[in-house]
This record gives structure tokens, sequence and C-alpha cells, in this order.
């Protein structure tokens, strides 16, 4: 079909991501004039009701900010308290955080692979519906995320929104023995996450690739998630103290959620293909013949593809799980002392879907005067707008149906975390 001069395609709902939202197309004789990916959810004021709390309550108040990723709002708020307060973590506490920090990257990479990006490769509507013809698929994406939310559960005291992390640890550690009960299931998680990293390198990919800066954190000698240095594919390292140097977030009129980019540089891109590019060389050694076996080269720059790229860091959580759980000694107490002081604090982790930065200031008697923070969504959201332009303007001959299903599985290449509800997404291509 030709495309039409003139026309509205109106799409009332995006499923399979989290939150609510639209797209908004314009299209003048025959060229995209403009694209907003419009998230109206109403803002959540996280950073003002944080502000007048003592400095030992954001990793519980900002786990709630998300069901999906609870954890990496935890870890980087302690980062940030404890970058205030002069607070180092012990070696034995700092490797408990990874661990917990692997069980996330296993349930929130599982569920996007299996539940949501999965059934756009396979032509399905949904989960349910591959369900029916791939049980076994499903089951086996189950299997995994179970032993992430085992993980989770263990160190955190329940799956969701973990009760057990505090400023400067935990509140109890885990035995060894409980630990130990684990081994079983990573092992068995181990294979199901390679056979996954199999499966969906033999998706078909559109050929399409974007060319924005990557953005992530390096950790030098092994794979980051909890910390590290901010670096960037163009040549950019910084420490996340000096985040909001670089990165510059700014109101746009169609969004609720903060436009980021670099500063002086423009748009930039977060999240696994971003970690993959700045960190490939300290992959371990399973998830490294993955990768390559999968064939994804020195880098990902087709958005479509980064399917593949969780695939593989679901890899690199197991694997780190175990080779954790097989080094793992108690330590003598679970948590530091971080004793309030006047001061601010940064802290930068890697959620699931990208680096999340916090920033905390403190008063003499540890009362949050200023909060800030930066999810990995509203930092990718302009290379999205991006994307769907240019993926707009070479499919104006599709269908409304089409059209509509192809850019919602473009959306669906970031895992967009709008918000840890249900949601919504109205597409409006207005072509008059």
């Amino acid at each position: 079909m030709t495309h039409r001069s003139d026309r509205i395609l109106n799409v009332r709902a995006l499923a399979r991501v989290e939150g609510e939202g639209a797209m908004h197309v314009r299209v003048r004789d025959g060229t995209v004039e403009d694209v907003r990916l419009e998230i109206y959810e109403p803002p959540r004021f996280f950073e003002a009701f944080l502000r007048g709390r003592a400095h030992t309550e954001p990793p519980d108040i900002t786990a709630r900010i998300c069901g999906i990723c609870p954890v990496a709002y935890q870890m980087s708020a302690c980062a940030a308290i404890e970058d205030a307060c002069g607070v180092t973590v012990d070696d034995d506490i700092a490797a408990l955080r990874r661990l917990l920090y692997c069980g996330e990257w296993i349930e929130s990479h599982t569920l996007h692979i299996y539940l949501l990006h999965a059934p756009d490769f396979l032509g399905y509507a949904g989960a349910l519906d591959m369900a029916a013809d791939h049980r076994d698929l499903v089951e086996r994406g189950l299997a995994l995320k179970k032993a992430g939310n085992a993980i989770v559960e263990l160190l955190g005291g329940r799956p969701i929104h973990p009760v057990n992390v505090r400023v400067g640890g935990f509140y109890r550690a885990p035995h060894p023995r409980e630990l130990r009960g684990l081994r079983e299931s990573l092992r068995r998680a181990l294979d199901l996450a390679c056979d996954t990293v199999d499966w969906v390198a033999g998706f078909e990919f559109p050929d399409f690739t974007h060319d924005h800066e990557m953005l992530a954190l390096v950790s030098p000698g092994r794979y980051a998630i909890e910390s590290g240095t901010v670096t960037t594919t163009g040549g950019l390292t910084f420490p996340p103290r000096e985040f909001e140097r670089y990165v510059v977030e700014e109101q746009v009129e169609h969004s609720t959620a903060l436009h980021a980019s670099l500063a002086g540089r423009g748009t930039y891109v977060v999240g696994p293909a971003a970690r993959y590019a700045l960190n490939r060389q300290w992959l371990p050694p399973v998830a490294r013949e993955a990768a390559e076996a999968a064939g994804l080269g020195a880098d990902c720059r087709n958005p479509y593809r980064s399917i593949v790229v969780r695939a593989v860091e679901n890899v690199v959580a197991v694997e780190e799980a175990l080779a954790i759980i097989d080094t793992y000694e108690p330590p003598p107490r679970p948590f530091v002392d971080v004793p309030p002081r006047a001061g601010v604090g940064y802290g930068a982790t890697e959620a699931p879907r990208g680096i999340l930065f916090h920033r905390y200031g403190l008063d003499d008697h540890g009362l949050i005067t200023a909060a800030r923070i930066v999810p990995p969504t509203s930092q990718n959201q302009a290379a999205i707008e991006d994307d769907l332009r240019r993926f707009v303007a070479a499919r104006l001959g599709h269908d409304e149906e089409r059209l509509t299903r192809e850019c919602e599985q473009a959306i669906r290449n970031y895992d967009p975390c709008i918000s840890c509800a249900t949601h919504f997404l109205d597409l409006v291509v207005d072509r008059g």
C-alpha cells in the first residue's frame, strides 16, 4: 500500500511495557515532521517527599518507585548516602550487594525477554498467546526468573520491595548453607540462560542502527553492575559525583519525564547495549562464549538485537551469582555504621535498563535537604523518539495495524519503565 498524505492513526494502548504514555506522529506531505513519546503519568514526587526524612530512609522509600527493579533504587540510594557520610562498606558486604543485584538482573531481564519482547519476534500478541503454542519456552523463562526471585527473596527478605537492605549493608547476612541451597537451581539456570541466548540470537532482526553515544558504568576487571566510573563510547570518563556536570535534564512540553542529554554532545543511550559496548572485555567466561556464539561482536547498535545482549547479561548474572556463593564467608557484622554528617553524596549503579543516578544533600542531623534521581528511561527517551522518527519515515506505506505493531516493538527494544504499574500508550499520526 502507498502512503497517504493525510491520515490520522490512533492507538489507544501499548502493551507489554511498564507505564502510561502516548506517541504522536506528525506527517506533512509525506515527511515525518515530529515524533513525540508523550509520557503523561502524573508526577510521583519521590524527590520532594524524601526531603526532611532521615538519611537511613531512602533505601526503603525509593524501592517503591519500581516493582521491577527496587534493588537498583536501593543500591543507588545506599551508595549516595554512604558517600555523603564518608563511609565505605566492607568487601564482603559489597559482594552480597552484587549478589542481590544479580538476582534482580535475572528477574528483570527474563521478564522482558520471555514475556514482553519475544512475542514480537515470534508474531504473537502477547505471552499468553505464545504460551499456547510454545508452552516449553514460557516455562523455561519462568524457571529462569524463579532463580532470580530466590536470590532476591533470600537476601532481601522478600522477592518484591526487599526489606533487608539498609544503609551500610543488610539487617541480616545469610548463613553459608542458605546460599549453598541456591547453587543447584543456579546451575540449572546457567544452562537455561545459555539456551536463551541461543534462542533469541536466531530471531530475525530489522536492519536498523543508531549512532548515539552510549553511556554506562565501567569497573575494570569485572562487568559493571553495582559500582563503577561513568564512561561513554565517545571517550568521556567521570565519577558519579560529576554526573550532573555532564548530563543535562530539561522539561519538554509533551512529557512528565525529563529528557536527558550529554552537555554539548546531544542524545545518548543507556542500558544493556551500552554496558556491553563498554564492558565486553570483562565478561565472565561462559557469558563471553555465549556472546561470541551469538555473533554480537564488539558492540551492538541495532536496538532490536538488545534482546540478545539482555540474554547474555542473564548469563553474566547467573555466572557471577555462582562465583559469589562459592567464595562466600559471612561478614562479622551485616552492616557498617553510617553516622550522619552534613554533606552531599552521589551514587550510580546499573539498573537492568541502564544507569540509575542518585544525589542527596544532608544536614548535620542526617536529615535530607535535597534529592535528585535520574532513572534510565528518561535518559533514553530522546533516543527512542529519534529511533521512531527514522523508523516511521521508512514505513509510511504500512497500514495502521502493521505500523502500530512495529512502532510498539521499536519502543519495547528499550524495555522502557514508564512506571511500575499497568501501562497504556496512545499513538496519534497526524497526516493533515
